[in-house]
């Protein structure tokens, strides 16, 4: 099969576009005809300086296609079903090996491509915002990065929950669109203190909730831009760079963090995250929630692909097409 490959960590340069041989298919698990790939920010973070267990490597964690084979233990799923999928990794290729259990069946009518962008997205900003977030109606929450694939997910399903929703990105033309997703207020984080601004938009009470995609000096910024007992959500660190928040500010105000991945819980509470996937898939079948594209690329230019994620010109999911 063809495959997005590299042999040593590094910038999206050391893309190599190679024949590999296919994946075997697990006795408890599925191969799958991928047919769209949703780049995630792990996946480029795991390029630039993840593990990798072999070499050449296929990076990737999340997508979708149709079942080609399936485990001798297998009952659930059939050749030629529809699936979508989340993996440890070896998405960037043209058949990935799947464990059964992270797979779900891809409602009819909707788009495998959109389908490719809503496990990761929608199940991160669920967990945060309710799961470990505890998000009420009638409170502030403030999502990082709000343009991002992450992001977009926690506007529309804090909105949804009854929240004021502040969000940060990188242009006023981000912002001016994520007002249609459910937006209240926005904060261009390149010109604007965003510390400042929260503490202007709510009085002074800051925000009870912060989820934190970026790590960092934005993630100490996160604690700062908290009311009083605040929780912050801390799910990645796109930002990537060494900074190391200052916890202190934390107890300034009796604040909380906490950190989750929802690899772990899937791992851990398979049945949870299984059902609440679930039902994301079927909102975004029904129009109830909305995934946006911003570009597709060909498989073989893997490397341009994430490239562009990094210029952070996107706003919604980037998705390969083997």
């Amino acid at each position: 099969m063809k495959a997005a490959v590299y042999y040593e960590n590094g910038p999206p340069s050391v893309f190599r576009y190679e024949d590999v041989p296919d994946p075997t298919c697990h006795p408890n698990g599925v191969l799958i005809d991928v047919k769209a790939v949703s780049i995630e920010g792990g996946d480029l973070l795991n390029r630039a300086g993840g593990p990798m267990p072999s070499r050449p490597h296929i990076v990737g964690y999340q997508c979708a296609g149709i079942v080609r084979e399936v485990g001798a233990n297998v009952s659930d799923r059939a050749v030629g079903q529809r699936v979508v999928t989340f993996v440890a990794y070896g998405s960037h290729a043209a058949i990935v090996s799947a464990p059964a259990a992270s797979t779900w069946l891809v409602p009819d009518g909707l788009d495998l491509e959109v389908a490719a962008c809503v496990p990761i997205p929608f199940g991160t900003a669920d967990d945060a915002l309710f799961e470990f977030g505890r998000l009420k109606a009638g409170e502030t929450v403030l999502i990082q990065a709000g343009a991002g694939g992450v992001g977009l997910a926690a506007v529309q399903l804090a909105k949804r929950a009854g929240a004021t929703v502040i969000a940060t990105a990188s242009s006023d033309d981000k912002l001016r669109r994520l007002a249609e997703f459910g937006l209240d207020h926005g904060i261009n984080y390149t010109s604007d203190d965003f510390v400042a601004a929260v503490g202007k938009l709510t009085d002074g009470h800051g925000a009870e909730l912060a989820v934190d995609t970026v790590g960092g000096k934005v993630l100490e910024d996160s604690f700062k831009s908290l009311a009083f007992r605040g929780r912050a959500i801390s799910v990645g660190r796109a930002g990537r760079g060494d900074y190391k928040p200052d916890l202190g500010f934390l107890s300034q105000g009796n604040r909380s963090l906490t950190g989750f991945s929802l690899g772990l819980e899937m791992a851990r509470n398979t049945k949870r995250v299984r059902e609440m996937v679930a039902r994301h898939l079927d909102d975004v079948g029904r129009g109830a929630l909305r995934v946006v594209i911003d570009r597709t690329f060909p498989l073989s230019e893997a490397a341009a692909a994430h490239a562009y994620i990094e210029s952070r010109q996107a706003f919604g999911r980037v998705l390969l097409i083997p």
